[in-house]
């Protein structure tokens, strides 16, 4: 009766330490997007540092006078600014909600690139790994 007990301990300390482990699994360090709109393609990867809370970003575009690019929701809210003005690369601040929101459903959010004339035309929506031309 005691070792039913014993295992049934062991079975149970076992759960508990697999729970994080599974739900670490779900996160996505490194998203991408394809964007289109206005007639023109391009991508973006990004990639979530959790520990510093930061998201870096790296985008491929043949667009003129973009101005700026955020990540949105299905609703078009603001999540995060890349930048405060647009650059091919970099790394902004995130709250930690909205990196830990980002990294487990990319597939909720979308990046818009906004160019003189064209504020969120050029988009495309996050998903789980690198984007390729």
């Amino acid at each position: 009766m005691r070792s039913k007990r014993s295992i049934a301990a062991v079975v149970a300390a076992l759960a508990l330490v697999a729970v994080p482990v599974a739900a670490a699994g779900t996160m996505h360090p490194t998203l991408g997007a394809s964007l289109s709109g206005m007639g023109e393609h391009g991508i973006v990867n990004l990639h979530a540092h959790a520990k510093g809370n930061q998201l870096c970003w790296q985008f491929q575009l043949h667009v003129m006078h973009v101005h700026s690019a955020t990540v949105r929701d299905k609703s078009g809210m603001v999540v995060a600014h890349l930048g405060d003005m647009y650059r091919a690369k970099g790394c902004t601040m995130v709250s930690k909600s909205s990196l830990a929101l980002i990294e487990t459903k990319p597939g909720s959010y979308w990046v818009w690139v906004a160019a003189n004339g064209h504020p969120g035309e050029l988009r495309g929506k996050l998903h789980a790994g690198m984007a390729h031309m």
